[in-house]
């Protein structure tokens, strides 16, 4: 209760700032699928399943399944403050040389206490008046991939179109649209990906619905009404390279690592700019004979200070452990969307289904 009291005031003063944010859309940054995940989400360049919808279309077309492929995910977030869902499916079409795709993406906190009509107009509290809301985010895209030459493999191209929904509550909604666009490039032994989110910028336009008696409240309490606004979403690029190696009695290893480019300012990363940051991240995935997998990733490498303001460096690890067993591949991590000095560690299930399958060797 206390938690859910802090982010309802937290939502309501950002939701007044909202011309003055650096951080759009963030729940996207937090990313699909328990693989990615556990890796560090260092999977630009390897993704080649329905989730490489999400981290880089072009990887759609690569998918080893030539039939309908499933994703899910499921995530409690901030001790189970918050829930993150995703779905999504993905085809190949056009003698398997294109793929086409649809997600959803679902990031909420339910059972908001509103606080604004507690008071009755003679100072008397009435907690009948405390009713329940949800701040909610929403992305649908829709995907698409092929292969770049006719008569090679090596170069992949793919794209989305996204759309987003945000709303908080009867307080405010807005709408979004924006582009995503990425390219591999796969040899027999290394594999390279650059994709990059929100191509021309992702606008959102926010419509705030306070009622009469709720402006009074917030102007009472010392707080700006807000007003119908515009919130762009800068582009996000990244860079990842791949190398899978086949080793002995049946196991493989795969290592990736990425590099991450933001120009909504400057944020704490290896290299910060007032126009852009980079961040590094890195992932390794060992498997037995691509039925069982572990996977080790570390992410957003920063520098903070301690009590005497000291510096020090700080990293988000992740783990996760996979199974494929006929048609479905189970995966799990155990992963930090935040700061990991403060517990905020969390369970990520996925699951993958394909109605078909075809033997293709799978991997980095």
């Amino acid at each position: 209760m206390k938690n859910k009291l802090l982010l309802f005031a937290t939502i309501l003063l950002s939701s007044i700032s909202i011309d003055a944010q650096t951080f759009s859309n963030e729940f996207l940054s937090i990313g699909v699928g328990a693989r990615a995940q556990a890796l560090g989400n260092s999977v630009v360049a390897s993704t080649d399943d329905v989730t490489a919808s999400f981290w880089n279309p072009s990887g759609l077309v690569r998918n080893t399944h030539d039939d309908w492929q499933f994703g899910a995910m499921h995530a409690e977030l901030f001790a189970g403050v918050a829930i993150f869902d995703y779905l999504a499916a993905t085809k190949k079409i056009d003698d398997n040389r294109k793929a086409i795709s649809l997600s959803l993406i679902r990031f909420g906190v339910d059972d908001i206490p509103n606080t604004l009509n507690l008071f009755e107009a003679d100072g008397s509290i009435n907690f009948d008046n405390v009713v329940p809301f949800s701040a909610s985010d929403y992305a649908f895209l829709g995907g698409y991939s092929q292969y770049l030459l006719k008569d090679s493999d090596r170069w992949t191209v793919g794209g989305n179109l996204k759309v987003i929904y945000r709303n908080i509550g009867p307080f405010a909604n807005a709408f979004g649209f924006g582009l995503d666009g990425g390219i591999q490039y796969w040899t027999e032994k290394w594999k390279i990906g650059f994709n990059v989110s929100d191509i021309t910028g992702t606008f959102n336009a926010w419509t705030f619905n306070f009622t009469d008696s709720e402006q009074e409240v917030l102007q009472l309490t010392d707080n700006e009404l807000p007003e119908n606004s515009i919130e762009v979403t800068r582009p996000r690029a990244t860079l990842g390279i791949a190398r899978y190696k086949q080793l002995p009695k049946g196991f493989g290893l795969g290592i990736e690592g990425s590099l991450i480019a933001t120009f909504d300012g400057r944020r704490n990363a290896i290299i910060k700019t007032d126009q852009f940051s980079i961040t590094p991240t890195i992932g390794a995935e060992v498997d037995y004979k691509q039925f069982a997998f572990f996977r080790l990733g570390f992410s957003n490498l920063q520098q903070d200070t301690d009590i005497n303001t000291d510096p020090f460096w700080t990293i988000e690890p992740s783990l996760g452990v996979g199974v494929k067993i006929k048609n479905f591949q189970i995966d799990y991590a155990f992963t930090d969307v935040g700061d990991q000095q403060n517990g905020t560690f969390s369970h990520v299930f996925s699951l993958l289904f394909n109605l078909q399958s075809k033997t293709v060797q799978e991997g980095f």
